[in-house]
């Protein structure tokens, strides 16, 4: 069997979520920090011996680091920071950890290693014929998939992106935060209120929308799967999502390394 513990990285524009690994099955532990703050191999380093001990282990305990990475300049960093401070390898989704998955893009190359991952891990956590997979990121990415194959997709800008947009580019609109939304969709009565129900609202609607005109071109019994950070709070305004699994881009890095053995 495949040795553990290993540590699991996703490495986006604006977060990188770190996850331990202590077993095959068991709960990853997590947290999300600023992509900004996390820019040189000693910063990364020192971030993942201080979640080790934090977890009880030693540095060098670690058996691998497993990553997905769409912020190529952080790639030399992490596998230096992997060497020096766990004397372990750093392993990239889609690179020498490889995914079960046929890559049907024209350029194969073009794809981010995170929508690779969560197709494959949604191919291994859930039992269907075809899936479309939802990612509420830096941006919103909408993923076919078929059997074992990566059929493409679609990518729309991301919630926090689009209001981070608004508040900086405009001159009377406050910081909209999707979580004061409420389920139930109302007229605004306050320039934040109007600012967080069309955010969340729109964004759940856009989910819907593209969801209805994209299963229609997967098998019959296919499922719609959504993943990402504001994966939980679009739920309770999308009907579209048969499950929502917020962790499956760092279980996928961990099923993907038992299969390696």
């Amino acid at each position: 069997m495949t040795a553990f513990p290993v540590l699991l990285i996703d490495v986006g524009n604006t977060n990188i979520d770190f996850g331990l690994a202590l077993d095959a099955s068991g709960k990853i532990e997590s947290l999300s920090l600023p992509t900004e703050a996390l820019g040189t191999s000693d910063a990364l380093g020192l971030r993942a011996a201080e979640i080790c001990r934090h977890a009880g282990l030693k540095p060098h305990d670690i058996r691998a680091w497993l990553v997905s990475s769409v912020v190529p300049h952080l790639d030399m960093p992490l596998a230096a920071a992997a060497k020096r401070f766990c004397g372990c390898e750093a392993l990239f989704a889609g690179l020498e950890l490889k995914l079960g998955l046929e890559n049907r893009y024209e350029r194969p190359q073009e794809v981010g290693a995170d929508r690779l991952v969560t197709a494959f891990a949604a191919t291994r956590t859930f039992d269907a014929p075809g899936f479309l997979v939802i990612d509420f990121g830096t941006a919103t990415t909408f993923d076919c998939v078929v059997g074992n194959a990566y059929l493409g997709g679609l990518i729309c800008p991301g919630v926090l992106s689009s209001a981070a947009a608004l508040s900086t580019r405009t001159a009377k609109l406050p910081q909209a935060d999707p979580r004061l939304a409420t389920p139930e969709i109302s007229v605004g009565r306050s320039t934040a209120q109007s600012l967080n129900q069309g955010l969340v609202h729109g964004f759940a609607a856009m989910a819907e929308g593209l969801a209805a005109r994209l299963t229609p071109t997967l098998p019959q019994g296919s499922m719609t799967v959504a993943t990402g950070g504001l994966a939980q709070t679009l739920a309770a305004f999308c009907p579209a999502f048969d499950a929502v699994a917020p962790g499956l881009l760092l279980d996928g890095l961990r099923t993907a390394w038992l299969e390696r053995s």
